[in-house]
């Protein structure tokens, strides 16, 4: 509930999968109120589940735009109803999740101008959408296209030089080529194509809303080093694809000032502030607060890396985006499918099922495993992609087993080591000031943020991040707010809470970690995948003589929202 007293605040909306979030954040960084909105149980007519349409075939998959504009309306009113003083907004931004997008019928920019308070959004803008049910990031319908805009434009390296990632299914560049492709009618009646965080935008502006550059960065269609449109991505989707999309922004811009359809309806000040919108997974680096050369791991049922980077290389796996917080800069994200039900299973097979028997297995055993490493992966990985139980003693050779507690230490290590090596190959490097920021299920187990911290070398903090998206929105609203490019965004948030230390690197950590890389053993792994390739007849071969590391190696990678 809100608080009776006058609190100046700022928003932070989080336009996700399955649900619609905000969070009022005060001056001194409190979060004090909290509201949400959830498809599936508060929207049932929309018949989604998990907030989208999976289509017959499997691989489209879709979300009704509707469904997220009277989402927004329910929200307002249930914030009303619970006496919400929205007059002490000072300003509002937003994330949404990535690479979904909408699709503005000619005309839409006038509704948007002309909305009347005596009526909710979604009456007012049924008429205002070319596509009705718009492709999310679980799409994965356009492999064709992510073919087509790779030999455009050289290759897949070539575009994840220009554009921060190789061609993917679900980003938005790919989906509006095929729109133009098997929908041109539609695309013809398109004026404007948003991203679901600049399309969130354009509902609290009261008219489109640019796409900011972190954001953008998850199209297949910027270049993130010049920030502008690549009109050879550009050119290779869509034609007039520019005009539909407008110039991209910095994504602390502020971008306007809110519709009077807020003022006269909910009491929103006149001078409210609307920051650019931008996707949930900065937005998350925002709310996780990194700085230049920290990383974010979340270890929940896959593994994910935030990444603060200064100079990235871009490569055939993972993601490069521009920085939301820091235009200068970059972040990368990188996901590992073999997360949380991976160490589950060792603990199962070798710790009696008891993560307290798994937590001995780490502190019975050295570190760096006597020299032998194991790579897990029960199901497909995503960085890299290849499959199966990869296990290497001191002599460098293949076993089947290892004994029990070392089973532990190899899973672990290994996991940590891989992340290490590939968010290297992205440009990251360990500088004095890092800090490891842990969240998700196994951030709790101590052991296991120890030999982070040993691997890494670098101290472990813990935090939590429960709607770090809505976070991070709400401290780039004051960002924004306090001037954006010119103010540093951890001047804007120093008294947020700080994580809690956790793990520091044990004595000889850095010694130990040199000595197990040098003898590390992802040759052996790529010799491996290159036959599982030749096997599968998939064409993704490269001759065993090229001896190319297993970094290089990309599948598919998985989104967080």
């Amino acid at each position: 509930m809100a608080e009776s007293a006058p609190r100046r605040c700022c928003l932070g909306w989080d336009f996700s999968t399955q649900q619609v979030k905000v969070v009022a954040v005060d001056a001194e960084m409190n979060v004090f109120y909290e509201e949400s909105v959830h498809f599936d149980r508060d929207l049932p007519e929309f018949g989604t589940r998990g907030g989208v349409h999976v289509h017959k075939d499997g691989l489209t998959v879709t979300s009704p735009v509707l469904m997220w504009v009277q989402a927004l309306d329910i929200i307002l009113e249930k914030m009303k109803a619970s006496g919400f003083d929205f007059s002490q907004v000072l300003a509002l931004s937003g994330a949404g999740q990535q690479h979904g997008s909408i699709y503005w019928q000619a005309g839409a920019q006038q509704a948007l101008k002309s909305l009347s308070p005596d009526l909710p959004l979604h009456q007012q803008l049924q008429a205002c959408f070319s596509i009705n049910d718009c492709p999310v990031w679980m799409d994965s319908s356009t492999t064709a296209q992510c073919r087509q805009l790779e030999a455009a434009v050289g290759g897949a390296q070539a575009l994840s030089c220009l554009t921060g990632s190789r061609a993917y299914e679900r980003f938005t560049g790919n989906q509006i080529a095929k729109i133009y492709q098997q929908n041109p009618k539609a695309y013809s009646h398109t004026e404007r194509i948003s991203l679901v965080s600049s399309f969130a935008a354009s509902l609290f502006l009261g008219s489109y809303s640019p796409i900011d550059y972190s954001d953008g960065s998850g199209m297949n269609l910027l270049h993130i080093q010049d920030k502008v449109w690549s009109q050879a991505c550009l050119g290779s989707c869509a034609p007039h694809l520019e005009e539909k999309l407008g110039p991209p922004v910095p994504s602390c811009s502020v971008v306007g000032a809110i519709s009077s359809f807020y003022v006269q309806r909910y009491g929103f000040p006149p001078g409210c502030k609307v920051v650019a919108f931008t996707g949930d997974n900065p937005a998350s680096l925002a709310g996780m607060r990194l700085e230049e050369g920290d990383i974010a791991v979340s270890l929940g049922t896959s593994d994910t890396l935030f990444l603060w980077l200064q100079e990235p290389m871009p490569a055939l796996e993972g993601h490069i985006f521009c920085n939301p917080v820091d235009p200068q800069h970059y972040m990368a994200l990188l996901c590992f499918k073999n997360g949380s039900l991976m160490r589950e299973k060792i603990r199962d097979e070798f710790a009696s099922c008891s993560w307290s028997e798994f937590s001995k297995a780490l502190q019975s055993t050295e570190m760096g495993n006597g020299g032998n490493l194991g790579f897990y992966f029960d199901v497909m990985e995503i960085t890299p992609e290849i499959i199966g139980r990869h296990r290497f003693n001191t002599e460098k050779r293949k076993v089947s087993a290892f004994p029990g507690d070392m089973e532990v230490r190899a899973l672990i290590e290994g996991q940590f080591m891989a992340k290490r090596i590939h968010a290297e190959g992205l440009g990251y490097r360990v500088m004095s000031k890092t800090k490891i920021l842990a969240t998700g299920g196994a951030s709790h187990n101590r052991d296991i943020l120890q030999v982070l911290a040993d691997v890494f070398g670098a101290p472990v903090y813990v935090i939590d991040t429960a709607n770090s998206a809505c976070l991070g929105s709400a401290y780039r609203a004051f960002h924004g707010l306090a001037g954006g490019t010119d103010v540093p965004f951890s001047e804007v948030v120093k008294l947020a809470p700080n994580p809690r230390l956790a793990a520091t690197p044990s004595p000889g950590a850095s010694q130990k970690n040199k000595m197990v890389r040098k003898q590390s053993h992802f040759k052996y792994i790529t010799q491996e995948r290159i036959l599982e390739f030749n096997r599968e007849g998939t064409g993704n071969t490269v001759s065993e003589g090229e001896g190319r590391d297993v970094r290089h190696w990309s599948g598919s990678a998985v989104s967080q929202e």
